[in-house]
């Protein structure tokens, strides 16, 4: 048989495992990757001559994170792989990926697609948000994992979930000041969640409680932000009411917001994936089977299907690529003992979603002038003025007020944006619907089309 074309999109835990199986089955599959090396988000890497050794970056996971690394590096320094790191898939059509890289976009054929493109923070919006000096959860971590920075001098952490208490921990090691951990979710709910957590996975259960144990200064729970206060510099403060409707002030020059994470699907949408509103986790979410097959010679994996964490994805990976493998009618591994860790690890991450659940009170009672669509700047209030015309459709609601419009396309404010129009139209959210992907799947300057030769 004539060898099929592996693409990988994603070198994450997800697409490194995906990776090593098919090197493995003697095929070099093609692997694309936005990063400058190899890990993911969770197992960033830093530049090359960084002082911070593996345990500081990664903690309790630093042996996962060097296995990963070498794995990968060897695959390439074997040319086992073809790697193209820096790069992004910006469109997909018809057996074609396009991908910006740093000299342009050049074309890339697949006769499988295993997409591994992992999760981008899950924001709610809040008034002041749009300031400079606020930043994602992620985009925090990111700058404290790459480059050893802390991006304020008095920081405060806001939001729900698991990255929460995480990056409070990383910058109190790091060094950093930090004024306020600011968490929305109510207690009943984090000890509903935890039980649940504790029965699937109870050591990284017990070691997420002995972080929030060293965190226990700084924290605050079952908090509703009222506003991020801020001057022409960025923030200076944020009000917040405590559960007792008690309000408070957290003096601050950073602000990092985030309510655990929202799966990157674009470029699933555009290879055809079907997707179904999964209500404990507050979004949209791809259909798959248990090995990702989405559709035809389309396969997802890693928390770009559902959010599961390093260990999940890496299992999602393998499964992905194993289904791969059994569709070209080659020998495959057995999938069997993935099946049984993916099994727990779906049921901690719904302790999870339980646990620290998506803020849609709060986002639905934002004042008119809160920004809703940072890259276009449209308004709570202007979303509800639109939904009077547009009707309590997300695509129509878009298209008419420019909300999901901008360079994002929607990654961060299509989730509250259907909380308003839902709330307005009084109708569930899956009623509202998601917005319709569409290329490219990341900011692309034409230059990066335009041949000077021709």
């Amino acid at each position: 048989m004539t060898m099929k074309q592996i693409l990988i999109v994603g070198a994450g835990p997800a697409g490194i495992r995906a990776a090593k199986i098919f090197v493995a089955a003697g095929i070099k599959p093609i692997v694309v990757d936005e990063a400058e090396r190899a890990g993911g988000q969770i197992y960033r890497r830093p530049p090359k001559g960084f002082g911070r050794s593996a345990k500081e970056l990664y903690g309790s996971e630093a042996a996962k994170a060097v296995t990963l690394h070498q794995i990968f590096d060897t695959m390439v320094q074997k040319n086992q792989v073809t790697y193209y790191p820096c790069c992004s898939v910006v469109a997909l059509a018809n057996g074609l990926a396009h991908v910006l890289g740093p000299d342009g976009v050049f074309q890339c054929s697949y006769d499988k697609l295993i997409i591994a493109t992992g999760a981008t923070d899950r924001l709610a919006p809040v008034p002041g948000w749009q300031a400079p000096g606020v930043y994602s959860l992620g985009a925090a971590q990111i700058a404290l994992k790459a480059q050893g920075v802390a991006l304020g001098h008095r920081i405060v952490l806001a939001g729900a979930g698991p990255l929460l208490i995480l990056l409070a921990h990383q910058l109190i090691k790091a060094g950093a000041t930090l004024e306020a951990v600011l968490d929305t979710s109510p207690r009943t709910a984090q000890m509903r969640g935890v039980f649940d957590m504790f029965l699937s996975r109870p050591i990284t259960t017990l070691r997420g409680i002995w972080m929030h144990l060293g965190i226990t200064r700084y924290y605050r729970g079952g908090v509703t932000l009222r506003e991020i206060i801020t001057d022409e510099n960025g923030p200076v403060a944020v009000s917040w009411l405590d559960r007792r409707g008690r309000q408070h002030q957290s003096k601050c020059d950073m602000v990092g917001l985030g309510w655990h994470l929202r799966a990157d699907t674009h470029l699933a949408d555009l290879a055809g994936a079907s997707f179904q509103r999964d209500e404990q986790f507050s979004q949209w979410l791809p259909e798959t089977d248990m090995f990702g097959r989405a559709t035809k010679d389309v396969y997802l994996a890693g928390d770009g299907l559902r959010i599961l964490g390093a260990d999940g994805a890496e299992c999602a990976g393998a499964l992905a690529a194993i289904g791969c493998l059994q569709d070209m009618a080659l020998t495959a591994p057995d999938p069997s003992p993935y099946f049984g860790r993916l099994k727990r690890m779906m049921r901690f991450a719904k302790g999870i979603a339980r646990a620290f659940p998506w803020p849609d009170k709060m986002i639905r009672t934002l004042p008119d002038e809160t920004v809703l669509c940072r890259c276009e700047g449209v308004t709570v209030g202007q979303l509800r003025e639109t939904t009077d015309w547009s009707g309590p459709e997300a695509n129509r609601a878009k298209s008419l007020g420019r909300v999901g419009m901008g360079r994002c396309q929607g990654r961060y404010c299509q989730l509250a944006g259907a909380e308003i129009i839902a709330a307005e139209a009084d109708l569930p959210v899956a009623k509202v619907g998601r917005l319709r992907s569409q290329p490219p799947a990341r900011p692309t300057p034409i230059s990066a089309y335009v041949d000077d030769n021709s």
